[in-house]
């Protein structure tokens, strides 16, 4: 929960809390398990933060009791296709929701990612996870997009993402990126986790150049200050809010 203040603190918009990894190769976990993890901080920390919690899970049980205990947005990253129950949890809501981009599952996204066309692709995918939003009674202006980078995505297709964001203005909905300290900045760079800040920031700026609304991101404060410089230099408040 410390940490949860402490982002807001430095201007975190949201706050994501989630208990199970979604990391290339990892397992899943049972719901009850996640909820242990995740409802008792959701409870604490909505009591002391002034900013949104978003619940990250693809978990339609999940969702339901992390907005009874505060959260207010949910993020999944399936896009509500592993819980057919999820859509209506959040449209009876009514509740702002995430919905990523994933070729395959975490288990197995980055086992050999192909595309043939690579942003049409994501591109009507997402598509296709409106419709399936607005056909449960989700509102459109309920609608937050995300790419997926890092999800189900090579190197060089990750990079293309970001390069080619624009193209997704073309859907109409505000757009998410997460590009924090993720495999393809340490290949660039060849640095560990814990090491890959500076080219974070590098890719934060680019995203934001190239469209995204909002960043979801580790280390606060640096991109705060890394989207104050972008705005400035581009005249006008492009990013909405920082994702933490």
């Amino acid at each position: 929960m410390t940490h949860g203040i402490a982002m807001a603190q430095d201007g975190a918009d949201i706050i994501d809390i989630g208990g199970e990894s979604t990391r290339p190769y990892s397992r899943r976990l049972p719901a009850d398990e996640e909820m242990e993890r995740v409802i008792p901080v959701i409870s604490a920390l909505s009591k002391e933060i002034p900013v949104p919690i978003s619940i990250d899970t693809y978990k339609s049980k999940v969702a339901l009791e992390a907005l009874n205990a505060g959260a207010s947005i949910i993020n999944d990253i399936s896009a509500f296709r592993l819980d057919p129950h999820m859509a209506t949890v959040a449209a009876e809501a009514n509740v702002p929701v995430i919905l990523m981009h994933m070729q395959g599952t975490p288990e197995s996204m980055q086992l050999h990612p192909v595309y043939e066309n690579l942003m049409q692709e994501i591109i009507d995918f997402l598509k296709d996870a409106v419709a399936r939003c607005k056909s449960a009674g989700i509102k459109e202006d309920r609608i937050i997009l995300d790419p997926g980078i890092g999800f189900g995505k090579t190197f060089d297709q990750n990079l293309s993402v970001i390069h080619h964001l624009e193209k997704f203005q073309a859907l109409k909905k505000p757009l998410l990126a997460g590009p924090s300290n993720k495999a393809f900045i340490g290949h660039i760079l060849g640095k560990e986790t814990h090491e890959r800040d500076t080219g974070t920031m590098a890719a934060v700026a680019a995203c934001v150049m190239n469209g995204a609304h909002i960043i979801r991101m580790h280390n606060v404060k640096m991109a705060s200050e890394t989207i104050q410089v972008i705005d400035a230099i581009r005249r006008e408040r492009v990013s909405e809010g920082i994702f933490a």
